[in-house]
């Protein structure tokens, strides 16, 4: 589960977004300022903020910032308080445009670095930061907000400071690019903006500011009673911690509060919900299943509920290692056991519940998570911060999706949704698909109930409970026994097309959240990559919106160079499109940052810009291009043999993996007839293979820490065997072939979460379809027709004959590349067509 998620959730019920994406306005709390005469100061908005700035008056590039915290109940009177003596003394400053931002930037699971900031005043130097707090903690004495953790609180209201960058500019680091500050050397170094205040090592705190650092490391409380061992789970409201009483030696588990932080959608913050549930969990003393609480006590301005620990894991994670249909070759009396082993859990989670509402208490958040499973089978319920000791109380403001009750419910039968929507998961867990298309519940019911041989009466019961009066059936073409496929490639171009937003400066094409960090021109999130595999699967060329990508990039120039997130993919769409001169002009405002590109991968690394620069050097036949990329090549087969041993976080695969070096390696082969680069493309996969563990299943997936594995293509083993399939072409007798066999068997199994190329299912897909392209084998085909008529799964109507996909999480709709509806559409046409181009470079002819 990525919790990045909900944060984009709020603003629009189908897609991700941003508050205040779409409209792009200044928000409502712009009404609450009255500004001076308007040329005297430029006003802006981006990225759900309202940005204020005199004309005229100078700031540096970084330096000590002030930020200013509020709650949704004070922030008007914030905002009017500190704005207005902004804009009396000509100080820059930014603000949230509106309540709905604010909610969602201090939910329960927004940033924790970024969490209370409501405000941020640009001083021009420290004398000037000195006078701001002193001028502002007199008029904001009193106010509350959430804690700032990134930064250093000034006195016990709402300012803070950090030293930080003004203007945005970048580093990269491990292959990924960071915001940055300048060293004095000239340096550019990341701007570090975790969960805790730091200080750059070069600049010294102000003599004014110590005072408030010393009452930071020694906030005067009574000492702490427990010692934290280890952090079980971090969200916005705050930690989740094992522990050891003091005292005594007793374990424990101590969950914390933040006030005015993680807050529901009713504006509830965590520190209110804890308290309610020590109230209900002492309520529930004795209840078999139910954690035992030992007390609620307060450390600093943090609220801890302490209670004893649960042996087992977490229902999600009993799934990830028992569920049967994620490996090939499942048998039927596998499915059998799983099934009858499944539903005598389901029996537990039931009477456990009813326990609970013999006491007067309604869970109210019943999902995988926060059920846990001991070696027994015996089952325990946790984090009961949504209860209520009311059978009749109304369903909860949170809650997780696919879960939570529809609106209205109220009391038992929040819980009682909740048991069935369990009751699908156990068998087939894509209950997120349902908030976006209700309708879809009979096929998933059919798809459980065929797969795991339950009776008629089970989907009887999940459709009584789960679906809403006067449902209409989410179908689509992909639902049908047969499908023609004419009418999918169809229906998924319209699905794509019909959710164009070309009013709009940010984007084209709704996806992934990435698109908000790296921006909607791209191929892996933006709609270079939409605009490519329409074309490439035969679905036409979009002129507008070819004008709209061309408008994008001269108005907001990438300020990334790789090929899947920055100036070279979409240089390479453009070029591919017609627009030569368009595309010339992005590969050189892009060169010093290509040159400044220290990762290795396809995605966004320097693997990837290579063969950027070798296909244009081709298309435009220039040698300049080629030069680069053959520097670029020499430096990756220095790098090789001193590569960095595998790490605790995977790797391996097609984006940020060795497998990027061993495809570009290939094609250099192909442009100069050495073979000593097919001899490097063996090498590189063969270090990827170094990340690889077997499964219980037979195959081999890319380690991801201690546990899980992943088989996917842009991290995971079809990424690499993807590559493999490439330089079999080419070197058949290759050393990292003995392991292929061994990479497909990890694309076999029948589940899949999402739908999509670079995490879904579309990659296993792909991968198989190349090697059964290059040497068809019975099981292999078989698995490519499971997985094209699992698509339908996922498949949901969007407006007239459109066909959608689920993007990450399965929360919103995508249309991207990497994980919504083009990549789809990309992997069925390559498949079907049988040339192999899911993504650039992939499906050439050697």
């Amino acid at each position: 589960m990525d919790f990045r998620y909900e944060a984009f959730c709020f603003a629009d019920p189908l897609f991700f977004d941003e508050q205040n994406g779409a409209s792009g306005g200044p928000g409502e709390y712009a009404r609450l300022l009255e500004l001076p005469e308007v040329p005297s100061w430029s006003d802006a908005t981006a990225d759900g903020w309202r940005m204020l700035r005199p004309r005229g008056v100078d700031l540096p590039s970084q330096g000590w910032k002030v930020h200013v915290s509020a709650t949704l109940h004070n922030a008007e009177r914030v905002l009017r308080t500190v704005g207005g003596y902004c804009l009396r003394n000509r100080i820059a400053f930014k603000h949230l445009a509106g309540r709905d931002v604010l909610l969602a930037r201090n939910s329960k699971y927004a940033s924790r670095s970024s969490s209370g900031k409501f405000m941020t005043l640009y001083p021009v130097d420290e004398n000037h930061l000195e006078r701001i707090l002193l001028e502002l903690s007199a008029p904001l004495r009193g106010e509350s907000g959430p804690y700032v953790l990134s930064d250093l609180r000034c006195g016990s209201g709402p300012l803070y400071v950090r030293y930080g960058g003004f203007e945005q500019r970048w580093v990269e680091v491990g292959g990924t690019r960071v915001l940055a500050v300048e060293r004095p050397d000239g340096a550019l170094v990341p701007d570090a903006r975790g969960p805790g205040f730091s200080v750059p090592g070069w600049v010294r705190l102000p003599a004014f500011l110590e005072p408030h650092l010393a009452a930071r490391r020694d906030p005067g409380t009574t000492r702490f009673p427990y010692r934290v061992t280890s952090s079980m789970h971090f969200s916005n409201g705050g930690g989740v911690y094992r522990a050891t009483r003091e005292s005594d030696g007793v374990e424990v588990v101590l969950k914390e509060a933040r006030p005015h932080a993680g807050l529901d959608r009713d504006g509830t913050d965590a520190e209110v919900r804890l308290r309610r549930e020590h109230q209900v969990l002492r309520h529930l003393d004795g209840v078999p299943g139910v954690p035992a609480v030992h007390e609620l006590c307060t450390a600093w301005e943090h609220t801890f509920l302490v209670v004893e620990p649960v042996p087992g894991r977490n229902l999600g994670a009993w799934l990830a290692r028992n569920y049967p249909l994620t490996r090939g070759g499942t048998t039927a009396e596998e499915l059998t056991a799983y099934a009858d082993r499944a539903l005598a859990l389901l029996d537990r989670v039931r009477e456990l519940i009813d326990r609970v509402h013999a006491r007067g208490v309604v869970f109210g958040d019943l999902h995988p998570l926060n059920v846990l499973v001991d070696e027994d089978d015996s089952v325990a319920l946790v984090d009961f911060e949504m209860a209520a000791l009311d059978v009749d109380a109304p369903r909860p403001a949170l809650g997780a999706p696919g879960f939570r009750a529809p609106p209205g419910s109220s009391g038992t039968e929040v819980d009682g949704h909740a048991l069935a929507a369990l009751a699908l998961w156990m068998f087939l867990p894509l209950n997120a698909l349902l908030e976006l298309a209700p309708g879809k519940l009979d096929a998933l019911v059919d798809v459980a109930r065929r797969r795991f041989r339950l009776p008629a009466e089970y989907g009887g019961a999940l459709r009584e409970r789960l679906l809403p009066a006067g449902t209409a059936p989410a179908t689509t073409e992909l639902d049908q026994p047969a499908p023609d496929w004419g009418i999918v490639r169809k229906g998924l171009a319209e699905g794509v097309l019909g959710s164009a937003t070309p009013a709009r400066a940010d984007r084209l094409f709704p996806g992934d959240i990435e698109q908000f960090r790296v921006g909607g021109t791209g191929i892996a999130h933006g709609a270079a990559g939409v605009l490519l595999a329409l074309d490439v699967a035969g679905a036409g060329r979009y002129p507008e919106h070819e004008r709209w990508l061309l408008d994008a990039v001269r108005r907001t120039p990438p300020q990334r160079p790789g090929l899947l997130d920055g100036a070279h993919g979409t240089a390479h769409v453009l070029d591919h499109l017609g627009h030569r001169e368009a595309a010339r002009e992005l590969v050189a405002a892009a060169a010093g940052l290509a040159a400044q590109t220290t990762g290795h991968g396809y995605g966004a690394g320097r693997a990837g810009i290579a063969l950027n620069l070798l296909h244009l050097a081709h298309r435009w036949d220039d040698g300049e291009p080629l030069n680069r990329a053959l520097n670029l090549a020499d430096r990756l087969a220095e790098e090789l043999p001193a590569a960095a041993p595998p790490g605790d976080v995977g790797r391996a695969g097609l984006l940020d993996g060795w497998s990027g070096p061993a495809l570009l390696f290939a094609h250099l082969h192909d442009a100069t007839g050495e073979r000593a680069w097919l001899e490097l493309a063996d090498r590189a996969l063969l270090r990827d293979l170094d990340e690889c563990a077997r499964t219980d299943g037979g195959g081999l997936q890319v380690r991801d820490g201690t546990a899980r594995t992943l088989p996917y293509l842009g991290v995971g083993s079809a990424g690499i065997a993807l590559v493999a399939e490439e330089l079999a072409l080419r070197h058949p007798d290759a050393e990292c072939l003995r392991w292929q066999p061994d990479l497909l068997a990890a694309c076999l199994g029948e589940f899949v979460i999402h739908p999509g190329l670079l995490h879904g299912r579309c990659g296993l897909l792909a991968a198989l379809a190349a090697a059964d392209r290059r040497r068809p084998e019975p099981e292999r085909t078989a698995a490519i027709g499971t997985h094209l008529a699992a698509l339908g799964w996922h498949a949901l109507p969007f407006g007239d004959g459109g066909i959608a996909m689920p993007g990450n999480q399965l929360l919103r709709l995508s249309t991207d590349v990497a994980t919504g509806g083009a990549g789809v559409l990309a992997t069925v046409a390559a498949v079907l067509d049988g040339h192999g181009r899911v993504l650039p470079f992939f499906g050439t002819a050697p």
